[in-house]
């Protein structure tokens, strides 16, 4: 904040104060609400390292460009996700300005030697991968990632022995590739059958499971890894979702709401390490969070949890 040249301090614009009142407020109110048990965490099959059950996202919810405000808000939402538990992180260069966004949000928090850093090679000229991945670095400022990513298979021959190279030289910890939207399966399968990858991330959720077929049992017997995108939907499943009654399974699986329910099936999978829901809210973060706790479904519950999903949706 800044003084003006009679030494007094400079009023701040009331619709500013409002918003950043209520981020504060928020924010403390996260604090306040943070559970004292931890959450439920998975093992990385490549080193045995546990990681909570679920991550946060950044696609569309951290593009904000250079709005101070939103900035600050998204802050807050990564203040909230540390708050509750959470580590893991995950963005791309093809976030528009979801990167230097998380930058803003770890600055503000200080280094956090819980944070968990995934992020992507997103470029099909090979040659330029290793800028593309270094600007990322910068932008988020930390001194390395800890898993970095093909994006969507863009280049991944070109890019693979690249970030293997750079694992082998300790400039990374894990590597993996993505897709999204059921895209591309049968060459994830081959990459996940001859290449030593460490993550593979795809699409899983309550209506979403064609995984369930051969990846998720190729991830198990690989020992992979799986991070899962798009567990709402972008937010279409719960909208369809919100419009009818919690089944009685929520309740006893301590759910507060639909969220937590299309969590809870996701990353009860024993071959789901961790689910990366994205928000732009700090209540919706807390919420999230809250889905690594409490009771898990078995095999059973999950196929009635489906059942009951489709008939709904």
């Amino acid at each position: 904040m800044s003084l003006s040249v009679l030494g007094a301090i400079a009023p701040m614009p009331a619709p500013a104060f409002a918003a950043a009142a209520a981020a504060a407020a928020a924010a403390a109110a996260a604090a306040a609400a943070a559970p004292t048990t931890t959450p439920l965490t998975r093992r990385i099959p490549a080193s045995g390292e546990a990681i909570p059950l679920v991550g946060l996202g950044t696609w569309i919810t951290f593009n904000v460009g250079n709005d101070a405000r939103a900035r600050d808000a998204c802050a807050e939402v990564v203040r909230a996700f540390f708050a509750n538990g959470g580590r893991l992180i995950d963005s791309s260069p093809m976030y528009g300005s979801s990167q230097p966004v998380i930058g803003h949000a770890l600055g503000k928090l200080g280094r956090l030697a819980s944070l968990f850093s995934a992020e992507k090679v997103w470029t099909g000229d090979g040659a330029r991968g290793a800028a593309q991945m270094e600007a990322s670095r910068a932008h988020w400022g930390v001194p390395r990632f800890d898993l970095m990513q093909v994006h969507n298979l863009l280049a991944w021959e070109a890019h693979l022995p690249r970030l293997l190279a750079m694992k082998a030289e300790g400039r990374l910890r894990y590597v993996g590739i993505t897709t999204s939207e059921g895209r591309r399966h049968g060459e994830v399968e081959r990459i996940m059958k001859t290449q030593p990858i460490d993550f593979v991330q795809f699409t899983y959720n309550l209506v979403d499971r064609e995984v369930e077929e051969r990846l998720l049992p190729l991830a198990a017997e690989r020992r992979i890894a799986v991070l899962a995108n798009r567990p709402f939907r972008e937010g279409e499943l719960l909208r369809a979702l919100q419009r009818h009654k919690l089944p009685g399974w929520a309740a006893e699986l301590g759910c507060d709401g639909w969220a937590q329910a299309a969590l809870k099936f996701i990353v009860s999978h024993p071959a789901v390490t961790c689910a990366i829901p994205a928000t732009s809210q700090v209540a919706h973060v807390v919420q999230n969070l809250g889905a690594a706790r409490g009771p898990m479904p078995d095999a059973a519950l999950r196929a009635r949890m489906a059942a009951d999903v489709a008939a709904l949706a």
